[in-house]
């Protein structure tokens, strides 16, 4: 049985949390791909497998939210791991609405991002 992709594509507009998230899901062996913003992902190449999407809410240009959505409206099953300073329960609600695997405030510890992910990619989840 072939494994699920372990590439995990980070959509976050600020660079240096983007490399942050990066650089931890690299450390727990997943291969990553950036994206600063919502279009760059729409747009990216194709031929990549992502098996997850680790995505701000709040993006400039369309939102985490807006994308999760057109993803959702295309057919795309691609699991999704919500990320956001801001400490909104009414957007919290739309992200589970959403179907999102989790949804973790800024800073987050590193155990419940990598948690997040193999659930995303039907792993087994850290000690």
């Amino acid at each position: 049985m072939e494994r699920a992709p372990r590439t995990v594509a980070v959509v976050e507009d600020d660079p240096s949390m983007r490399r942050s998230v990066e650089r931890l899901l690299n450390a727990h062996g997943f291969v990553t791909e950036g994206y600063a913003s919502a279009e760059a992902f729409l747009h990216r190449d194709t031929k990549s497998r992502i098996g997850c999407l680790v995505l701000d809410i709040h993006l400039r240009g369309m939102s985490g939210i807006e994308l999760r959505h057109r993803l959702k409206s295309a057919g795309s099953k691609l699991p999704v791991v919500f990320i956001t300073a801001v400490d909104d329960k009414a957007l919290e609600l739309q992200g589970a609405q959403a179907d999102c695997v989790a949804y973790l405030h800024k800073p987050f510890p590193a155990v419940l991002l990598i948690d997040a992910v193999n659930k995303a990619l039907g792993a087994a989840p850290t000690d």
